[in-house]
């Protein structure tokens, strides 16, 4: 696989619903936009994006913890 164009850490505290965030995050240039796609992060501690391939991944010790 290829390498990832960037890695984004996230926080427990960051991810939205059952551990999920969002891409294209706030912090990327606008017309580097694509459509809103949610990344699962919970699962494995990391996920991909299918459209621009930034990786986000759970910060060093963090945890989710599920309801």
């Amino acid at each position: 696989m290829a390498e990832p164009k960037a890695v984004v850490e996230v926080s427990a505290a960051e991810l939205q619903g059952p551990g999920v965030t969002f891409c294209p995050n706030p912090k990327m240039a606008l017309w580097s936009n694509h459509p809103k796609v949610f990344i699962d992060v919970a699962t494995t501690g990391e996920g991909r994006c299918p459209y621009c391939g930034t990786v986000y991944k759970l910060k060093a010790g963090e945890h989710v913890h599920h309801h």
